[in-house]
């Protein structure tokens, strides 16, 4: 047994023993200036000024492209935030039916699609190509942070949810408003790691929304864990999951939020060129995998205005069991209570076959958060996959699906050929990816990948 911060923390080894402290020095590192909801610490101001930095509205707009916000209520009370770019200031004609939402991935918020340039930002290309673009922001981030009844920061229940409660209702919150306002009966969807892992959720245990969806398209998207190669990732979950109960007692149920100081310093770091490059590069690749000069500096300092966004600590606890998992579970509240909960002493799986929309899946093989085999290994279960993409890049990592200035080059001529497939109707764009010959890997299920 090891004895860690006052916390009791039961491992089987020495050397797990020494894993789990490594892992708790880290999340000291990251959750010291984070927030200490319902009354332990309050560092001013409570709750966080998240405007302290350009909005989503203000991005765009700084970039030429006019954004609308919209506000969604979830089945269980929860008040979400929803961006929409009805046409791309390239847009050349009619828009083309049906809209496209897409959703972010962990510790991310409908900012992460904006974060660079125009000419290679997946919330600019989109539009661009004359499609009706919806942003969710997922609960807990910044963006999201309301419900009907609870207050956030003092009501514990307010945090009491992961990626099993996301799945459940803020997706089918998001399509049902956006299938509403544009009178359309389906929509095509994309999610980013958490954001397509939710969306699977969804199908299993809500299938008829799953036919609401005319096509999936996946960068990365998240499910198990097992072959995650981040070390902090990985150490900082596992030891979250490990302490959960104590740091909840402790009054620790958010985390990492905007506007607080650790968000903060990343944020005044980040807004120097060289310091960008050198400081929030490295932490890039040292929480994924290096891509020397994919991310540019001034991406980088767009990024940390608004990153990272918020979670729950239950959330980031979610990933820490998914780290040891051979499936992909609901989440594991131990014997006593699954069976109270499941009537079962283990969490049950979702069913990845329930996802019977068409699946495009986008998987570079230097991520270091979703390891390509576990990407492969759900995609496999989907009885209509269409392509599993491997990105010819060899250095391609996670954060490169969402902030990589090539991604002209090695992932939006697939997401524009699959949206243009199920999509009828529009214009084109003038840009320059659009005028390009498309480079795309129709690969079979990598037997490469064991």
């Amino acid at each position: 047994m090891c004895i860690i911060n006052k916390f009791l923390v039961k491992v089987d080894s020495n050397s797990n023993c020494r894993m789990v402290s490594y892992g708790l020095n880290l999340l000291v590192c990251f959750t010291l200036f984070g927030t200490l909801a319902d009354g332990q610490l309050k560092l001013p101001p409570y709750p966080p000024d998240v405007n302290y930095t350009p909005t989503f509205p203000q991005l765009v707009a700084n970039n030429g492209y006019k954004a609308e916000t919209h506000t969604v209520t979830t089945e269980d009370g929860y008040i979400l935030t929803l961006f929409r770019i009805p046409r791309g200031r390239k847009c050349r004609g009619p828009i083309r039916q049906p809209p496209v939402l897409i959703m972010h991935g962990f510790l991310e918020s409908a900012d992460c699609f904006i974060d660079g340039d125009p000419n290679t930002d997946l919330g600019y290309l989109i539009p661009d190509e004359c499609y009706d673009t919806w942003f969710g922001s997922f609960r807990g981030t910044f963006y999201s942070r309301g419900h009907v009844i609870l207050n956030p920061n003092t009501d514990r229940e307010f945090w009491q949810f992961s990626t099993d409660e996301m799945g459940m209702y803020d997706v089918p919150a998001f399509i049902d408003y956006v299938l509403y306002i544009t009178g359309s009966e389906q929509l095509n969807y994309m999610g980013f790691s958490q954001g397509g892992g939710t969306f699977f959720i969804m199908c299993s245990e809500r299938p008829g929304y799953c036919n609401k969806a005319k096509l999936f398209i996946g960068s990365a998207p998240a499910t198990r864990q097992l072959n995650t190669r981040s070390l902090p990732f990985r150490l900082i979950t596992q030891a979250i999951n490990g302490i959960l109960e104590p740091l909840e007692d402790a009054g620790i149920y958010e985390m990492l939020t905007k506007g607080f100081p650790i968000q903060r310093i990343l944020n005044f770091l980040c807004q120097n060129d060289i310091l960008a490059g050198i400081i929030c590069g490295t932490l890039d690749a040292i929480l994924d995998n290096p891509n020397p000069g994919s991310i540019t500096a001034n991406t980088l300092r767009i990024v940390y205005e608004h990153t990272p966004a918020g979670i729950s600590t239950k959330l980031a606890a979610r990933y820490g069991q998914a780290m040891t998992e051979t499936e992909f579970l609901m989440f594991d509240y131990g014997p006593i209570a699954n069976t109270q909960l499941y009537g079962r002493p283990s969490p049950p799986a979702y069913n990845l076959s329930a996802v019977t929309c068409p699946v495009v899946v986008i998987q570079g093989r230097n991520d270091g958060i979703v390891d390509m085999r576990d990407s492969l290994w759900a995609a496999k279960q989907m009885p209509n996959l269409l392509e599993y993409h491997n990105v010819t890049d060899p250095l391609w990592t996670h954060f490169d699906n969402i902030r990589s200035q090539y991604i002209p080059k090695y992932t939006f001529p697939t997401v524009r050929k699959y949206l243009r497939e199920y999509s009828s109707g529009g214009g084109g764009s003038d840009d320059e990816a659009s005028r390009n010959p498309m480079r795309y890997l129709i690969s079979p299920l990598s037997p490469w990948v064991k």
